[in-house]
């Protein structure tokens, strides 16, 4: 269906849309992580020939807080190495961060199964001791 009224012009002042909003918020994050990295660059390893030999694009970056290492080296790009390092330590701080969830008992673990076994082997065991002598023995 198509709407009766047509849509007021944005303004240039006026509010950026949601997508640009999260894409500043996301560059501010990385921009303050960044600030709490120090960045080698190196030459990196692997398949490409001249065009990987002749630069140092391969990025390192290491979280002076934490002392994590982040590396890229899958780009040509310094500039595309760095921010896919950054995405890579944000990415080990979130999962540093997380907690584990406890494990409910919900089956038996496989070592809990074998020591059942084997204290039901022992007790059985006892348990034939304490029989009366038969005549037949």
């Amino acid at each position: 269906m198509r709407r009766s009224e047509p849509e007021p012009p944005r303004s240039p002042a006026g509010p950026a849309p949601a997508g640009a909003q999260a894409k500043e918020a996301s560059k501010a994050v990385l921009d303050r992580l960044l600030r709490q990295c120090d960045v080698e660059t190196y030459r990196g390893s692997g398949p490409g020939g001249q065009h990987r030999n002749r630069r140092d694009s391969a990025v390192r970056l290491t979280h002076r807080p934490t002392g994590l290492v982040a590396t890229a080296s899958e780009r040509r790009s310094q500039h595309q190495n760095k921010l896919e390092a950054l995405r890579r330590m944000q990415a080990k701080l979130a999962a540093r961060l997380r907690r584990r969830r406890k494990r409910f008992a919900s089956e038996p673990t496989a070592g809990a199964r074998a020591r059942r076994v084997e204290e039901k082997k022992r007790r059985g065991h006892a348990k034939t001791g304490r029989k009366r002598p038969s005549i037949e023995d």
